[in-house]
């Protein structure tokens, strides 16, 4: 059982981290922050890599004041918590659950 909850620890761990680049991302990109800030391009960076499959799926809009709505990080963003949970599920289900053990009288 410990390690049933250690392995979905890490995957939580893990898909929260993923949501949390391509959000910071998502909110920059919103909000028209600059390139030229180290956070800003070190969080494009990150997330690249994570939109790669995701990029050419929706059209991204770009308005005024450098202001990009990025409908394919939205998409990424369900994508892998949608993942994350099958995965979770898939470790819950296909791990054998200990029954204890009967006494013998």
């Amino acid at each position: 059982m410990r390690l049933v909850s250690i392995m979905i620890n890490l995957v939580n761990l893990f898909i929260g981290t993923v949501l949390t680049i391509l959000g910071l991302r998502f909110v920059l990109r919103l909000f028209g922050a600059s390139d030229s800030a180290t956070f800003v391009s070190w969080i494009y960076e990150m997330s690249a890599t994570l939109l790669q499959p995701f990029r050419g799926i929706f059209p991204t809009q770009t308005f005024e004041n450098n202001v990009v709505l990025e409908f394919s990080t939205l998409f990424a963003m369900i994508v892998y918590g949608l993942f994350g949970m099958l995965l979770i599920a898939a470790i819950a289900t296909l791990t054998p659950d200990p029954a204890p053990a009967k006494k013998r009288k």
